[in-house]
């Protein structure tokens, strides 16, 4: 948007008139809604940071941020053409494209995986090798197939070797003893397990990153048919270039990032410290942060997802390779000249 006063714009209009060049008129703010993936949180902490400090309002764009929750699937609502843009793993987003919603990946936020399996030490358990006989927390919904990928590879099968207990997005089978093992994000649940009164010695972690079975978590996705509209590329990458000056900020700050989530959080539960918390956390997943490949999908990254997603034995994630088409590096393109 222009610096000048309104003033400043009525004299440049009348003096590009006076030159015989037309009128000017002020540029209306491109509208852009934005769905989320959860309840208002540092995950999502570049997003607000953007709207919060202007970076947004700068690009010449109206964002609208609408938070998710259990009820709520960014897929659906993108479907229905409630948003133009929304954050989503790319697990889920492959599966919403075979299933006819064209999903392309625009932006890859996260570089790294935050998903671990976090285990009881007192269970025995020291590696991967001892999780043989063991019951094993896994979020369902998507999140299950990097995990039955990592136990495909150490060849263990489900029911046999390990038990598989369906866990929901809390932490409780591990602290009532229900489980060995439970499903972790690197930034959340397993800080719940600690602010439990579990002690970070009592726990072992194994991060699916460096078990070679990690799938691309949270990235920016929209309809490839919205794609094919110019203007919309370039409304796009004013919102990419915006949405990046968002995050390499909340890495580079932070507490100030938690204390603008903890303003939107309408349920009044969080808390700055907590969110400072996984906010430092989160930052660990963006290694590209403030760096000229910020937000760029790397195509190894996009190409092992597809590989650990087509490789679920008896129930693969998706049953076709979508080749390049769930991606475009278009709009990252067009943000970075900008």
């Amino acid at each position: 948007m222009s610096k000048h006063p309104p003033f400043h714009k009525h004299l440049l209009a009348a003096t590009l008139l006076a030159a015989g060049l037309g009128s000017v008129q002020a540029q209306a703010a491109d509208k852009v809604t934005l769905q989320l993936k959860w309840v208002p949180q540092a995950q999502f902490a570049g997003y607000y940071v953007a709207q919060q400090k202007g970076f947004y309002q700068d690009a010449g764009l109206d964002v609208t941020i609408k938070p998710g929750g259990t009820d709520i699937s960014p897929v659906q609502v993108i479907a229905g053409h409630a948003a133009d843009v929304i954050v989503n793993w790319m697990p889920d987003a492959l599966a919403a494209r075979e299933a006819g919603v064209p999903l392309v990946n625009i932006s890859q936020i996260y570089d790294r995986s935050g998903m671990m399996l976090t285990c009881k030490k007192a269970s025995g358990i020291a590696s991967p090798a001892d999780l043989k006989g063991k019951t094993l927390g896994v979020w369902f919904g998507g999140n299950e197939y990097p995990f039955f990928n990592w136990m495909a590879k150490l060849g263990y099968k489900p029911d046999v070797d390990i038990k598989v207990l369906k866990q929901g997005f809390n932490v409780d089978p591990l602290l009532q003893g229900q489980a060995d093992c439970i499903s972790t994000m690197n930034y959340n649940e397993y800080w719940q397990l600690i602010d439990a009164g579990m002690k970070a010695d009592e726990l072992i972690t194994f991060a699916y990153e460096d078990q070679g079975a990690s799938t691309l978590e949270d990235g920016l996705y929209v309809l490839d048919s919205d794609l094919k509209d110019p203007a919309f590329v370039a409304k796009m990458a004013k919102f990419v270039k915006a949405t990046l000056q968002g995050w390499n900020y909340a890495v580079s700050h932070p507490k100030e990032a938690a204390a603008i989530v903890v303003e939107q959080d309408a349920s009044g539960s969080a808390t700055e410290e907590v969110q400072e918390r996984q906010m430092e956390n989160v930052a660990k997943l963006i290694t590209s942060a403030n760096t000229a490949k910020m937000g760029y999908l790397e195509p190894a990254a996009y190409r092992r997802t597809i590989e650990v997603l087509l490789s679920g034995g008896s129930s693969p994630v998706i049953k076709q390779d979508p080749g390049d088409a769930a991606m475009s590096h278009a709009v990252w393109d067009a943000a970075a000249k900008l």
